[in-house]
């Protein structure tokens, strides 16, 4: 009578083959990982160049950046391109047109997330007729360029006497923005529940009270968001500032910034570099603040909820 005292090697083999699938699935991970990585420093590169060229250019003197050879590195670091940007007077000051934009662009934001915020609370909390119909409208209106209303905006403003104005310029920029803040206002509003408010409204609340306390912490982020977008719209435009606000010392910063071109001469590129630099330092601070704005309405809502 003989035994079969062969080793088993199932038993053996099968701890074997799941360490290597294991060191095979985990190398295959770190490849990803170094793959991802890769992409996006390669993606990080290219958006964050064009303004390394910008700050690049602005440092350089005007001769230079004319010149046939490329400097990626300011050799003769200069700021007299800023000191010429600010103090010039052959041209727009640049203070006034500061001024200006940043009036106008805190009072289009302002109102416009004022009326988008009760309009997308009446269109998501409510039903009324024709609800339907206004948010049709609203992104009709919205897929209308402003420039091919530019005509008529600038007669209705005109008649109105708002020509070279604060006023006029904020009236439109907020009739520009209105359509996409309630639209996005709306999709952030309808993702809260009502059920949050009625159960505030069971401990005691009232409906005010629970809408304040309960669902506007919540919509916070929505709100930056869209604020965000009036604030970069308002900001950057051009068109109409250059239309309804013409006369220089009511100029944005960026009808100023033209001023830096000449059709028929040599255009100060170190000069439009540093204006532009200059320009975009409020919108840099307007996104720190937002930020942490953001994060704390994040989390703020978290809780309330």
């Amino acid at each position: 009578m003989s035994v079969d005292t062969a080793p088993d090697t199932r038993a053996v083999t099968a701890p074997n083959l799941s360490r290597s699938a294991k060191r095979t699935g985990g190398g295959r991970r770190r490849l990803a990982q170094v793959f991802y990585s890769v992409i996006a420093t390669v993606l990080a590169v290219l958006f964050v160049f064009p303004v390394y060229w910008m700050i690049n250019t602005s440092l350089q003197p005007n001769n230079e950046i004319r010149g046939s050879e490329i400097h990626f590195w300011p050799d003769n670091f200069t700021l007299r391109n800023y000191v010429f940007v600010i103090t010039d007077q052959g041209r727009t000051p640049f203070t006034p047109a500061l001024t200006n934009s940043l009036i106008v662009t805190i009072f289009t934001v302002v109102i416009a997330l004022v009326f988008a915020f009760l309009a997308a609370v009446a269109v998501t909390r409510f039903r009324f007729k024709s609800r339907r119909l206004f948010i049709i409208t609203i992104l009709v209106v919205q897929m209308i360029p402003g420039e091919a209303m530019i005509v008529s905006i600038f007669r209705v403003i005109d008649g109105w006497h708002l020509l070279n104005t604060i006023a006029g310029l904020t009236i439109v920029y907020v009739a520009t923005v209105l359509p996409f803040t309630i639209w996005t206002l709306r999709g952030f509003v309808n993702g809260v529940p009502a059920e949050l408010e009625e159960a505030a409204m069971i401990d005691g609340c009232s409906r005010a009270g629970a809408f304040w306390r309960v669902t506007f912490p919540l919509l916070a982020p929505g709100l930056v968001a869209t604020g965000v977008f009036g604030f970069i719209q308002a900001w950057n435009e051009f068109i109409m500032a250059l239309v309804l606000n013409a006369r220089p010392e009511m100029m944005t910063l960026p009808v100023w910034l033209r001023t830096f071109l000449v059709a028929n001469g040599t255009t100060n590129w170190a000069g439009i570099m540093a204006g532009s630099v200059l320009m975009a330092i409020p919108v840099i601070v307007f996104f720190l603040i937002v930020q942490g704005r953001m994060t704390a309405g994040l989390v703020s809502g978290a809780v309330k909820g």
